[in-house]
């Protein structure tokens, strides 16, 4: 049966395990009241006060290399997130703190813009975002990543978007002006069809359902739209694949792709600790069929293999992957998209004056 008494509501960590940087740490104490749950710590809204915002990388198994993060941490509390141990480097718990302490960058829009306007910027795809997701609860009242969408489409600056919640839906408007320029395409990453363990692996994220009316959504107002598997969990999800990929083709997904667990630094002793309180009997296998993925670790950081995995189990995935795309007549994971629309606004007119 599964240990929950020290399970969390709403939220994926129990606990703050100690930073890998800090010689101390706060630990989540809960009261010892005979309960199977603790009530949940609220969230804080903390100001990011960086001063750049389109972040870029040079890995040559990521499809964009540019990307704009309006929060750092993420409040839907995915369990398996890659992203968890950035929060680290700004002095926090890969923990709870990365579900409840949410850095907000006030200034994004305007960072944006100016980034956008500057002689030095080439018009490329941008992706929102490339680490936590941009329509995350807090989203929904601060509307910072509407904002930057409004400077994209002012722009006519392509951008992908990755996201589970179907608040994306919200901007459509945005969205499907830029998809009239070829300039947008989303993404719904959907981990599962099962609304009872998404809701312990992704606490705060849209149930899977909602995921894919998103994709129907926007589809239907013209926006192209794809589903992402991500993380497929081997002993857990990975039975589901041909299933998701068949719901969102049905949905009105033009393309997809998928991505096997990865567990980075602190991540993997998080996972561990959530299987032994929701799933201790699946715990080994689980564990097992990851290290399979990764070359007998939790994780394989090397380019070229940490987004597909390596060995027959991996290569399995990817065959049966392949094949639903096929059944499912979708195409792969391009969108398509074309910076040839992009504009400066304004630049005609102090042209005018040169």
């Amino acid at each position: 049966m599964p240990d929950e008494r020290t399970t969390i509501h709403g939220r994926g960590a129990a606990d703050n395990p100690p930073n890998r940087f800090e010689k101390s740490w706060h630990e989540f104490a809960p009261d010892d009241g005979d309960h199977d749950e603790v009530p949940a710590p609220s969230t804080q809204l903390l100001k990011d006060s960086s001063r750049t915002i389109i972040a870029t990388n040079d890995s040559p198994d990521i499809s964009f290399d540019a990307s704009i993060n309006p929060y750092r941490g993420c409040e839907h509390g995915c369990i398996y997130c890659y992203a968890r141990p950035t929060h680290e480097f700004l002095g926090f718990s890969a923990g709870l703190d990365f579900e409840t302490k949410i850095m907000v960058k006030e200034d994004a829009p305007e960072l944006l813009r100016r980034e956008l306007s500057s002689p030095r910027w080439k018009p490329k795809t941008i992706a929102l975002s490339g680490v936590t997701d941009a329509y995350q609860p807090v989203e929904r009242r601060l509307r910072l990543t509407r904002r930057c969408l409004e400077v994209l489409a002012e722009f006519r600056n392509p951008v992908v978007i990755i996201t589970k919640n179907r608040l994306v839906t919200r901007d459509l408007d945005l969205l499907a002006a830029l998809a009239e320029h070829r300039a947008a395409a989303v993404f719904l990453s959907v981990t599962t069809l099962d609304a009872g363990l998404a809701r312990t692996l992704e606490p705060r994220a849209s149930i899977p359902e909602f995921r894919l009316s998103a994709i129907a959504k926007l589809a239907a107002a013209g926006v192209p739209a794809g589903v992402l598997v991500a993380p497929v969990i081997p002993g857990l999800t990975d039975h589901e694949l041909p299933a998701i990929v068949a719901a969102a083709a049905q949905a009105g997904a033009q393309f997809a792709g998928f991505t096997p667990i990865r567990l980075p630094l602190g991540v993997g002793p998080l996972f561990e600790d959530w299987l032994t309180r929701h799933f201790p009997d699946r715990k080994e296998k689980v564990l097992q069929r990851i290290k399979g993925l990764r070359n007998g670790r939790l994780n394989d950081p090397q380019f070229g293999s940490r987004m597909r995995g390596q060995g027959e189990f991996a290569e399995m995935i990817a065959q049966m992957f392949a094949l639903a795309c096929r059944k499912a007549g979708l195409v792969g994971r391009s969108t398509g998209l074309s910076t040839e629309a992009f504009r400066k606004p304004g630049a005609k007119q102090l042209s005018l004056f040169d």
